[in-house]
């Protein structure tokens, strides 16, 4: 095994009454693809800074090999001094490093070098502090959230820098597809300490979830031994007080390790404040379009939004997602088409850039907009200090300024205002930022069980393939001329989907360049183009998936209400009728799966 090049021993770092880290480790050694977890607040930005050499840790050690380079990814770069983006990622390369290197990492990212550090964008910063620290290609690459600002097709060329990268790397990310995709290795952050597993992301939560059902057993027999002591010092012999008194001490230490256990950091608690039913067509957008300038934003779109269905937007930054969505809500008039609104839209919208958030505003006061101490929940007056603790915050900041908080807990109470709100249409631009991986899994269950209609950006594929129904992307992912097609499912679907039609049109161009007239291939060739789908049973094809998607969503939501195990005694009429509901969602699923795939087997014939 090789020496370690970088490695930090029983790190300890307190701020205010609470050690933020309490004992954590971390070794690196040469190749090593590390991915640090833990909950927002865990630390995990700390320690990255410390093995930087940025912060000093209060006690414990930390070793760097003294002939390895390290670069750390900057949060908020300090261009000072610089007047391009050129000048400054070139900085970042050593002696003997080549400067291509820079140029071809700013050309992938979407710069050209030219600009001006004054006028960037933070996601522009955010791209040329990359730049920067992968130029050099050091021993050492210490990224804390990489992917912030990168959109898929970036996200998914920076998959493969690193994946090939000879460098060393720890990374932190929310974005778990490119977490089980870049790392080795896992080291979780929890509650002061640090655990080392030695496989990737893939395999964390399940080894997470085994460390502590293990943990809480221990505690379960850790309480049953200080039972057993306890009865002995009242009903035992006595005789022994030598002995007597050891016991003694040892009860005491038991029951200081019991008091002073401190638990894994609750879960978020939440569901979406359930608005009036909308009407079942929710939006309908015929041929609409929009150019700015000389640029087409959207070509002729169209579009038909019925309730229950979870639509997902995606594609390169620029591409136009953000403008298209605000078409589709009707805050934005397009040049030409039309796009109708159902009735009974009651619309809560989660902005990317947080702009509803004002930094001198306290958490109470923005969570009730500033209606005293209470607010409605589902019908349901809830003080806002109980509220706040679904959400893991704690009393005592309920009078704290919202510009005290992290990225992630300022997308926490977001999310809470959100949540609180009545709704049946809920608009996400970019709801996976800065929410550590437990929110994201708390997000995606109130969308995947939402029963109204959810639209949402994301560069989050993960996110994507566990929520929606079907997804706009652009008809041409790499150069976006304003076209945009509906995919049937997630993600992956839309570019299995994408793949499928590539192929197609392949085969396609190979007929007409050389035909085949006349030979017995031909005659195969003509014979297979015979028989088509008709339009009903394309229809069918197409639409069947996001049905099935829909039918599989409402008995996720069924059977979560029937998972109450008080509701069949209070209300057994609900109970049943939940269960004959379920029973019909059901039959209806097994037909249209029944359907789809004798309609797939068909079509697969028919195509050859």
């Amino acid at each position: 095994m090789a020496p370690p090049i970088l490695k930090l021993d029983d790190i300890f770092l307190r701020f205010g009454g609470t050690p933020l880290l309490a004992g954590a480790n971390l070794q690196v050694e040469p190749g090593d693809k590390i991915c640090l977890v833990g909950r927002n607040g865990s630390g995990k930005s700390t320690l990255l800074k410390i093995a930087a050499g940025i912060v000093e840790a209060q006690s414990g050690e930390v070793f760097r090999h003294p002939s390895s380079t390290v670069r750390y990814l900057e949060q908020a770069p300090d261009f000072a001094g610089f007047n391009t983006v050129q000048a400054y990622a070139e900085a970042g390369l050593g002696p003997g490093d080549d400067p291509y290197r820079v140029t071809y990492l700013l050309s992938h990212l979407g710069l050209t070098g030219d600009e001006d550090p004054k006028k960037l964008s933070g996601g522009e910063a955010r791209r040329a502090a990359l730049a920067r620290v992968l130029a050099p290609e050091p021993d050492i690459l210490l990224l804390d959230e990489p992917t912030n600002h990168l959109d898929l097709p970036t996200i998914e060329w920076l998959e493969g820098e690193l994946q090939k990268s000879r460098s060393a790397l720890v990374l932190i990310s929310h974005d778990r597809r490119f977490l089980e995709r870049v790392s080795t290795a896992t080291v979780w952050l929890d509650r002061g300490m640090s655990r080392r597993l030695d496989r990737g992301f893939a395999h964390f939560e399940t080894w997470r979830d085994q460390v502590l059902e293990a943990e809480e057993l221990e505690q379960h027999k850790l309480g049953k031994a200080i039972e057993r002591e306890e009865h002995w010092l009242r009903y035992g012999v006595t005789a022994r007080r030598k002995r007597n008194m050891r016991r003694l001490g040892e009860l005491q230490t038991m029951r200081s390790q019991y008091r002073g256990h401190k638990g894994p950091q609750g879960t978020v608690q939440a569901s979406v404040s359930e608005a009036q039913e909308s009407g079942k067509l929710v939006i309908e957008a015929r041929k609409i379009t929009k150019t700015f300038g000389d640029r087409q934003i959207v070509a002729p779109f169209s579009i038909r939004v019925n309730r229950g269905d979870c639509i997902g937007l995606v594609g390169p930054n620029g591409a136009g997602k953000t403008t298209l969505l605000k078409m589709l809500t009707g805050q934005l008039a397009p040049d030409s088409g039309t796009v109708k609104l159902g009735t009974n839209l009651e619309i809560a919208t989660l902005d990317q850039k947080r702009e509803d958030l004002d930094l001198e505003d306290t958490l109470a006061h923005y969570l009730t907009d500033g209606r005293g101490e209470n607010l409605l929940v589902n019908g349901e007056q809830r003080h806002v200090t109980g509220y706040m603790k679904e959400f893991l915050f704690q009393p005592e900041q309920a009078r704290t300024p919202i510009k005290n908080l992290s990225g992630g807990e300022r997308a926490r109470l977001m999310l809470a205002r959100i949540l609180a709100r009545p709704t049946n249409l809920l608009i996400l631009d970019e709801p996976t930022n800065d929410l550590d991986l437990e929110t994201l899994d708390l997000l995606q269950e109130i969308v995947a069980g939402f029963p109204g209609t959810v639209i949402l950006v994301s560069h989050d594929r993960d996110f994507l393939d566990r929520t929606v129904t079907s997804t706009i992307a652009p008809a041409v992912p790499d150069a976006p001329d304003g076209r945009w097609i509906e995919y049937a499912g997630g993600y992956s679907d839309m570019l299995a989907q994408r793949k499928g039609a590539m192929e197609e049109r392949k085969q396609a161009d190979k007929a007409t360049e050389k035909p085949k007239t006349g030979t017995a291939a031909g005659v195969a060739d003509v014979s297979r183009g015979k028989g088509k789908l008709s339009y009903k049973q394309k229809f069918a094809l197409e639409t069947l998936p996001k049905e099935m998607a829909k039918a599989e969503a409402e008995i996720a939501r069924r059977e979560a209400k029937m998972a109450d195990p008080d509701l069949f005694s209070k209300d057994t009429a609900t109970f049943n009728r939940l269960a004959a509901e379920m029973e019909k969602l059901r039959d209806s699923l097994t037909k249209m799966e029944e359907e789809w795939l004798e309609l797939e087997m068909l079509r697969e014939e028919l195509e050859g």
